[in-house]
Parts: C-alpha cells; sequence; structure tokens
C-alpha cells in the first residue's frame, strides 16, 4: 500500500516547515532542510517569493578561527544558505540552480552571537538573477554583506541535480 504524498512548491514547503504546519505526506521537489544546514544548526525562520532570512547560533569556540573569532567560511556559508533559499523558493519542478559567484565583505568580528542572514533580489532574471544578504549579528549590526549571482538550470542542464 502507498502513502499519497501532498507535492508543495519549494515556498509552500518552507512556510509549512517553519509554522511547524508540515504533514508527514507534504513533500517539495528539493531537500529541506538540506544536509549543511542541518549539519551547521542553520534555520530557515522567514521566507518570501525570493527571499529567505536563516540563522545560526556561533560561538568562537566551536567555529573559531586562529584569531579566536568567528571564521569567515562559516560567515559566507550563511550568506550562501540564505540566497540559495531565497532562490529555491522560485524553482518550480524540473528546475535547480547553480551558484555562479559569491562575494563576501566582513565589517565587525563575532564571538559568540545568533547571526541572522537576509538574502533579497536585486534582479531576477529568467536564467541569471542577483542576490544581496546582509548578515547582522544579535546586537543589530551588520557583520558582513554578501553578493552572489545564481543560474536557474532548466531541461536536460538541471537533470541529476
Amino acid at each position: 500500500m502507498s502513502v499519497a504524498t501532498n507535492k508543495l512548491s519549494v515556498l509552500e514547503f518552507l512556510k509549512r516547515h517553519i509554522s511547524k504546519s508540515l504533514s508527514g505526506q507534504d513533500s517539495t521537489h528539493m531537500e529541506y532542510p538540506t544536509r549543511i544546514s542541518q549539519t551547521l544548526g542553520i534555520r530557515v525562520i522567514e521566507v518570501g517569493s525570493g527571499t529567505a532570512t536563516v540563522e545560526i547560533d556561533v560561538d568562537s569556540a566551536i567555529h573559531g578561527n586562529q584569531q579566536g573569532t568567528v571564521h569567515g567560511g562559516l560567515i559566507s556559508e550563511l550568506a550562501d544558505a540564505a540566497i540559495g533559499t531565497a532562490h529555491s523558493t522560485l524553482m518550480d519542478e524540473g528546475e535547480t540552480f547553480a551558484s555562479i559567484d559569491l562575494r563576501v565583505n566582513f565589517f565587525r568580528p563575532v564571538w559568540k552571537s545568533t547571526l541572522r542572514a537576509i538574502a533579497r533580489p536585486v534582479q531576477s532574471g529568467r536564467t541569471v538573477s542577483h542576490y544581496t544578504c546582509e548578515i547582522v549579528r544579535d546586537d543589530g549590526k551588520v557583520i558582513a554583506m554578501a553578493a552572489s549571482a545564481v543560474m536557474t538550470l532548466r531541461g536536460a542542464q538541471a537533470a541529476g541535480r
């Protein structure tokens, strides 16, 4: 006996995930939460069409670099997760995407905080879209800004991804 599934758009799936109202039959064509987000403890806390906010609890005792502050690579991953989540809300069945680039400017150090990354589109194209992402400490100060270009893949380009 097969169990019926309720196939949702990525946006609707994530909205239900955030509100903790997913049923056991709800699914979408992309994997959420992602494996890397599960490993690092990144949480999706808000989504809209082409937008996303994610957060993570960081501590330099765990996520530190040689200077004793939170590693920039983790901050970059947080920005990439927010931007990827934002773009995924626009994907239909049979579509996927790949980051073309990611640029991060760091402004302030972090030792221990809940970091929030807010991704928004600057320009949304049929194939290439551009995003910005602001990363904020729990005291409200911006610690980094990221920019990324993302390419949407369809048809044969999307197969197997």
